[in-house]
């Protein structure tokens, strides 16, 4: 069955496609072939706090988490890659470090992939972002703005598709920004947008195991 939310690339891409929420992707290569490596870029912005003289951002520490999946289901603590545990133990997904504040343009935070040398046990690799202690001090995902996820060809550095997260977020502490899957061999993206009340990266990973 054709899944009508696959967005097919036809003549080779030309620039980098803008998915929408619920939207898929085939991960190939201008000139045709699958990409190898990708790097994944997670970014926001924090909403500014206005006083009467001057308005700053504020503080809120967003974490990005990559989750490594077998037949869609998280089954080790050593497949989470995140602050705590840069690298994957095969050396396939590489977290390029924790930004503290989310403050400036592009990227706040990059996780490489080797979708090539991923081994194949792995389908799945799901990309979260929570706001570190939310509960505590008291911040949601309202208070961020300019959110997105987006893939680049990790041999070129060319952004391949970018997804824009625009709805309301608020009362939600961590979201479930996208992932990528691999189907018949051909690995995917998929925008999913999936706003949660969670408030640490265990709660999160409790989604995938029990999925």
């Amino acid at each position: 069955m054709k899944d009508n939310n696959i967005i097919e690339l036809k003549g080779g891409l030309i620039m980098s496609v803008n998915l929408k929420k619920g939207q898929r992707v085939e991960l190939k290569k201008e000139q045709g072939g699958n990409l190898h490596r990708v790097m994944v870029g997670l970014g926001w912005d924090a909403v500014k706090k206005s006083s009467f003289f001057f308005s700053n951002p504020i503080d809120i520490d967003c974490d990005a988490t990559a989750f490594l999946c077998k037949n869609d289901k998280l089954t080790s603590i050593d497949d989470i890659v995140y602050f705590g545990n840069l690298k994957h133990f095969t050396n396939t997904v590489i977290h390029m470090g924790d930004n503290l504040t989310g403050d400036g343009d592009g990227d706040d935070e990059q996780i490489l992939v080797d979708l090539e040398r991923l081994p194949l046990e792995y389908n799945k690799i799901v990309f979260v972002v929570n706001i570190y202690k939310a509960k505590e001090r008291n911040q949601d995902f309202g208070m961020i703005k300019n959110a997105f996820i987006r893939i680049c060809d990790g041999d070129t550095g060319k952004e391949f598709c970018k997804y824009n997260l625009s709805e309301n977020y608020s009362g939600m502490t961590a979201m479930i920004f996208g992932e990528l899957y691999r189907h018949n061999n051909i690995w995917k993206f998929n925008a999913i947008g999936l706003a949660t009340k969670d408030n640490d990266i265990g709660s999160l990973a409790n989604r995938f195991i029990n999925n």
